[in-house]
């Protein structure tokens, strides 16, 4: 199983730019991508991002300056990043690394959405919110 779907493009390169901040990825298929760790971060697929159902994701900001400090493979089909700001729970398949690169500007469009209707600034700092019980994090 090399992502989650079977027959999935897979990577053939995987590199952290540490100073521009970017994951370079190439696939099996040819395409390549170059994503922001901004951009990872704030659509990590972890339940302290994502929530536990639609509706309930965290608008994540003050992301813009976060680091990849160490990538962990998972598996054959997946790594796990941990950040700068000390997120580390999210798992991205293989798969998802493919559709975030070939998304990217779609997924900055739903961010800058998601920042305006909540009246948030990208670089404002995240608020720390009470614990919710779910355990998971």
């Amino acid at each position: 199983m090399a992502g989650l779907q079977p027959g999935a493009p897979t990577p053939t390169r995987l590199t952290v730019h540490g100073q521009s901040r970017i994951l370079e990825i190439a696939f099996s298929d040819g395409a390549s991508f170059t994503i922001p760790f901004e951009l990872m971060r704030i659509y990590s697929p972890s339940a302290e991002v994502q929530g536990h159902g639609p509706g309930q994701e965290i608008l994540q900001t003050g992301k813009r300056d976060v680091t990849v400090v160490e990538l962990e493979a998972i598996g054959n089909y997946a790594v796990r990043p941990v950040f700068s700001d000390g997120h580390e729970s999210g798992i991205f398949s293989w798969d998802y690394l493919y559709a975030m690169g070939a998304e990217q500007d779609r997924l900055w469009d739903q961010y800058n959405q998601r920042l305006q209707a909540a009246g948030m600034e990208r670089d404002a700092p995240m608020k720390v919110a009470g614990g919710h019980g779910c355990g998971s994090h």
